[in-house]
């Protein structure tokens, strides 16, 4: 079993003017990778810097998820506070990941650039920023996923095991 996190950050999802799509999206893909029993834990909430930051530490700390992923607030308007939340509350900020998604949304819309999502690590969580379009998340988990479980594997979470047949991750053999 393995604790996944989920946080939609939308002042208007939050108050239910719409549906939050995005957070689904990430699960329909982590369902389609992951082959572990998984117990998710989902929050819809408003774009404020503190109830980011005590959302993701009560999921790192609290519950204990190996994994928070995060849809919505990284890009450069005012409200858009989910980059500034995750670097406050990671221990280790993992740049790659941020590196990789942009990269890969670059070869779709040129306004990949201002995008600022990232990634980063508490205690055995690791806390992924993504942009907030489903077909944008797909495109992003697409590219990130096959290093999440090793990643996990690094910091002491639980051992997360994928159908091979829908992503191709990467363990490093051992001697």
């Amino acid at each position: 079993m393995i604790n996944i996190g989920i946080i939609t950050t939308s002042d208007r999802a939050s108050r239910g003017t719409y549906e939050d799509i995005s957070g689904k999206a990430i699960k329909q893909c982590i369902d389609s990778f992951v082959t572990n029993d998984i117990q998710y834990y989902y929050e819809v909430i408003e774009d404020e810097q503190t109830t980011i930051e005590k959302t993701l530490l009560d999921m790192a700390d609290n519950i204990g998820c190996d994994l928070i992923v995060t849809t919505g607030g990284t890009g450069p308007a005012k409200r858009d506070v989910t980059t500034e939340a995750t670097l406050n509350v990671c221990e280790k900020i993992l740049p790659g990941f941020g590196e990789l998604m942009r990269s890969t949304s670059l070869q779709y819309v040129p306004t990949a650039i201002l995008s600022r999502q990232t990634a980063g690590t508490r205690g055995s969580s690791l806390i992924i920023n993504l942009p907030g379009k489903p077909k944008s998340i797909k495109e992003c988990l697409d590219v990130v996923f096959p290093a999440v479980p090793y990643c996990i594997d690094l910091i002491g979470g639980n051992y997360i095991n994928c159908d091979e047949t829908k992503i191709k991750i990467f363990r490093p053999k051992s001697s």
